[in-house]
Formats: structure tokens, C-alpha cells, sequence
């Protein structure tokens, strides 16, 4: 936090109560779709684990015999399309700079899920019932987006992280007061297997007394050739020092999980959040890689969509496979299917 910048947070603060108001007055439209919608979305800027969490629930969803969209703005996306939809389909491949970079990963990981891309989430929805006669919704990052209705907020809180109302933008990460956890049904602390969570879940509980709070943990399910997509074994790297990069919201999370599974951290890079690789840029990566004695290089899934399948390296870079584990897992799936089978 820069305490130099509490005073522009007090204008931004001033800024989200009056949007609220306006929403909350009807000076603003809020629109319903004919499917019920579930919004995960988190307080502050990235690195909440917001994204496992959205393939968790779609898989929940799916399980369930839901057929689901996900529903995006599709940040940081290079094309300027208006709208762009995915259907589904098995080994569908997205082009992250196009997309975005969570979208292609999402598109990979739930071939049998729709996405549509579009800063006008309604319109979107109303293409996904048309076209692929989905029969519910999931509002990818969608805490702060009221223009459209949805039946039950999930709010995804990083344990290793302080929230304050002394954290508002531009000063902090926070999008908005802690006032707004009221508005949240369902509250997801992640990363509770690198943190306690029970302050930050106290703090929750005082704001937001009724909020049905639960727990995950980011579970590692496997590595790929960053590169290829192939899946590999990295059981061979285990002894030896390796790597590490990654342009997400939280890089400190993924470095300290690589550290919990065991891995020799010689080197850390952290690049900007969505930042797009160039080929020099990996050149360095792996030069400074080679020059610290590491075997590999280590980075995520969300990176990796990003790079191009033309790139040579002089070293294997490998993308953890992670999944979000609920704990209590069946009573987190009860409550949120009953919240979407009331709407339905």
C-alpha cells in the first residue's frame, strides 16, 4: 500500500458508493437473463485464484448435468471484435493474444463449455441460451459488473493476502470497500494451504454474518512442455535447481507453492499481470535460468497458453497443472446448486 495515495482512494471510494447508489436507485439497468447466473469475482485487482475457482464450479455444474457458459470480458484481449464466442468442443485451441490470456486457458481446461467474450455480459448471455441452449451461467469476474443480475455471488478472498479498507485503489489492490462482502452469498478463502485463514474468515464472518464461508487449497495435478501442450513427468528435476516466472496477480503464491511441492527455486521473474511474452524475452529467461545452474524452467498455465508454438528453448520450460479443492466439498456443491435450482 502507498500511504501518498490514501487521498485519491478517498475519491475512488466516493466514486464506487455513488455507482452503487445508482444501480440500487434504478438510475442505472440492471438486466436479467432467462438462465440463472452464478458471478465469481473477487475485491481487488488479480491474484485472488479466481480462475481455478471458475473451473471448479463449471465442473460442478457439468457433473450435475448442467450445460453452463462462462460469460468474460475477455481482458486484455487484442481483438476488437464486439463479441467473440467459442463453442464447445474437444482439443478447441484459443489464441491467448486474441481472447485473452484466462479465456484461452479456460477454453482449454472446459472444452465442453462455451465462452463469450464481451464487455456487454447480457448480450453475451442472450447469444450463449440462443446458440447453444445453455441452461446457466457463470459471470467470469463479476463481483463489480451490476448492470447484470445474477442469482448467486461467489467471492473468492486469497488468504495470504490483507484486505482494509485502507487498501482502495490507487493506494492498494481493493476495488472496494469491505462493506461490499455483504453482498456476497458465497465466500471462497483460497490458498488456505499457504496461510491461515482464520483471520481473514473472522474478518469475513464480522462484516458478513449470514455469508456461507468455505475453503480451498490449490491442488497440483501435473506438468506440461510449456511449449507442446504434451504432458510430461517432472520427477527428474525434483533434486535439481530449477527456475521459476510468471505474469500473473499474485507471482509470490506460485513461487511459494513450487516451494510446498518440493521444488529447488534458483531464480524468480515476475512480469506484469497478462504480460505477452516476446521470443527475447524467453531467451533471457532461459539465459538466466542457465547462468543459476537450473535445469528448467517452471511457469503456469495461464502463461503458457501465451506462447508460441514456433519457439525453440534451450531448456525444457514445464506449466503446473492446478485444480482449486474445496474443502467440504458437498457442502459447497449443495450450496451453490441450491441457490441456481431456486432460480431455475
Amino acid at each position: 500500500m502507498n500511504p501518498l495515495l490514501l487521498p485519491l482512494s478517498a475519491g475512488f471510494r466516493l466514486g464506487v458508493a455513488l455507482r452503487h447508489a445508482g444501480y440500487k436507485h434504478g438510475w442505472f439497468k440492471t438486466r436479467r437473463l432467462a438462465r440463472p447466473v452464478v458471478s465469481i469475482g473477487n475485491l481487488t485487482v488479480g491474484g485472488t485464484g479466481k480462475t481455478p475457482l471458475v473451473a471448479c464450479v463449471a465442473n460442478i455444474l457439468l457433473r450435475q448435468g448442467w450445460k453452463p457458459s462462462i460469460l468474460t470480458r475477455g481482458y486484455g484481449r487484442s481483438s476488437k471484435a464486439e463479441m467473440i464466442v467459442l463453442a464447445p468442443g474437444a482439443g478447441r485451441r484459443a489464441n491467448a493474444q486474441e481472447i485473452g490470456d484466462e479465456p484461452a486457458l479456460l477454453a482449454r481446461v472446459l472444452p465442453e463449455v462455451p465462452l463469450v467474450m464481451c464487455a456487454d455480459r447480457f448480450r453475451g448471455g442472450q447469444a450463449a441460451e440462443e446458440r447453444f441452449q445453455v441452461d446457466a451461467h457463470i459471470l467470469d469476474d463479476g463481483f463489480q459488473h451490476l448492470a447484470l443480475a445474477r442469482d448467486v455471488d461467489l467471492l473468492a478472498l486469497d488468504a495470504t493476502q490483507t484486505i482494509s479498507d485502507r487498501h482502495l485503489l490507487p493506494a492498494g489492490r481493493q476495488r472496494e470497500p469491505l462493506s461490499a462482502l455483504r453482498r456476497a452469498q458465497i465466500v471462497v478463502l483460497t490458498r488456505t494451504d499457504s496461510a491461515d485463514p482464520k483471520p481473514l474468515q473472522k474478518l469475513v464472518l464480522k462484516v458478513h454474518p449470514a455469508a456461507q464461508v468455505f475453503r480451498s487449497r490449490t491442488k497440483l495435478l501435473g506438468w506440461t512442455d510449456a511449449v507442446s501442450g504434451e504432458a510430461i513427468s517432472a520427477e527428474e528435476i525434483h533434486a535439481q535447481k530449477v527456475a521459476a516466472f510468471c505474469a500473473i496477480g499474485n507471482p509470490r503464491a506460485f513461487f511459494a507453492d513450487l516451494r510446498r511441492w518440493g521444488f529447488n527455486l534458483a531464480a524468480e521473474d515476475a512480469f506484469a499481470d497478462h504480460h505477452v511474452y516476446t521470443g527475447e524475452e524467453i531467451q533471457r529467461l532461459v539465459e538466466n535460468a542457465c547462468k543459476h545452474g537450473a535445469a528448467a524452467l517452471l511457469t503456469t498455465q495461464k502463461d503458457a497458453v501465451k506462447f508460441s508454438r514456433d519457439w525453440t528453448p534451450q531448456l525444457p520450460i514445464l506449466a503446473c497443472e492446478i485444480e482449486a479443492r474445496i474443502l467440504a466439498a458437498e457442502d459447497f456443491e449443495r450450496t451453490l446448486l441450491t441457490y441456481l435450482e431456486k432460480a431455475r
